[in-house]
């Protein structure tokens, strides 16, 4: 596919998908108190204290800066505060930064928004359960655990092209708990990506191995990536004897360094991209780029789940800046963390994704299911 009918396709899907969407009101935002899973966050959310009056509206007004809560020390004054019958001695506290006896007015001096005891507090974790950056869903070089069985029109062959891995958060500095987190986090990610024949005996065609170290930051609705990767491409031995291939075989690898944009313009919908460049590289050229849209109702879905929508594209400088175009539709479940279950249709249009053959065309039709983490 050469790069204009990729990038017509792609504008044409993503439309496709944008008016699905808004049918079912995915573009609009969620109300405060819709769902304690927060697709972004929303601001600063400060726990109410017993006894602060109003004086927690104006430490928590919208569009301040986030801040951390802590207890400030009794600070005496020169007289004390007149306090009149009826009166709330907390009301009686002139300034949020001082505190006169018998008040206690707690300060707020970081990024985090919320008490110690909070997870949406800012602070060091070890192997924090959730990750900031997922996969993106159609991306077909993913780690993730995954299946797709589909029938390939060129050759008119079966396949069954698997994903064996994920991505995990080793170490974070930011939040926790139900929803996506915010913070700085090195994340560890890897798969091998398998083919199938399943019209020859189940042989294995190829297989492709990454692994990667991206380093993340989110925040709200912004998610960047800075990330390391390695790749490699190996022929099937069972294919190699079949077809007798083993002298063709190329040794397509790169080590490449990634800079990469997530954005969420609404709850439900994530917009992505990012360019890589390969410093060492064998059968391909330094340039990539990735860029795609990811839909699907934020949240907890409960056993029924929702529909879900994504479109990817990859081109590379190896094909002159053609590449794949993948779209997928289906039916999706998520609890109350970034874990995903999904199940429905996929279509490849574009160079192989098994980087073996990265010079053949192909057009896939088929089912998938996907676990992402």
């Amino acid at each position: 596919m050469d790069a204009w009918a990729l990038r017509t396709l792609w504008v044409l899907a993503a439309t496709t998908g944008t008016l699905w969407g808004s049918s079912r009101g995915w573009t609009q935002a969620p109300t405060p108190n819709s769902s304690s899973w927060q697709p972004y966050r929303q601001g600063a959310e400060i726990l109410p204290t017993p006894g602060r009056g109003d004086l927690a509206s104006a430490v928590a007004a919208p569009g301040a800066a986030p801040r951390q809560v802590a207890q400030a020390p009794m600070m005496m004054m020169d007289s004390p505060v007149e306090v009149a019958d009826g009166m709330d001695p907390m009301m009686a506290c002139p300034q949020p930064m001082f505190a006169a006896p018998p008040c206690a007015v707690p300060m707020y001096f970081d990024v985090s928004g919320a008490p110690p005891n909070s997870p949406q507090y800012w602070q060091w974790r070890i192997l924090p359960e959730n990750v900031i950056w997922q996969s993106y869903w159609a991306g077909v070089h993913e780690p993730r655990i995954s299946g797709v069985a589909f029938h390939n029109a060129p050759n008119s062959t079966n396949y069954l092209d698997v994903s064996l891995g994920g991505r995990a958060s080793i170490l974070r500095y930011g939040t926790d708990g139900g929803g996506r987190p915010e913070g700085a986090e090195l994340q560890i990610e890897g798969a091998a990506f398998p083919r199938l024949n399943l019209d020859a005996n189940w042989d294995v065609e190829a297989v492709d191995f990454r692994f990667g170290l991206p380093l993340i930051y989110g925040r709200e609705k912004w998610q960047t990536k800075f990330s390391y990767y390695h790749l490699s491409s190996h022929m099937g031995d069972e294919y190699a004897i079949r077809e007798n291939a083993l002298a063709d075989r190329i040794n397509f690898s790169r080590d490449v360094l990634v800079f990469g944009l997530s954005y969420f313009p609404l709850p439900a919908w994530r917009w992505y991209s990012e360019m890589g460049w390969a410093f060492h590289y064998d059968e391909s050229e330094p340039w990539e780029f990735q860029f795609g849209v990811d839909v699907a109702e934020p949240g907890p879905t409960g056993p029924w789940g929702v529909p879900f929508f994504a479109i990817n594209g990859h081109i590379r400088e190896e094909l002159n800046y053609g590449g794949n175009l993948v779209a997928q539709i289906g039916w999706l479940w998520r609890g109350n963390s970034t874990k995903v279950l999904r199940t429905g249709f996929h279509y490849f249009n574009g160079k192989s994704n098994q980087f073996e053959f990265f010079r053949n065309f192909e057009e896939q039709l088929g089912i998938g299911l996907w676990y992402e983490f």
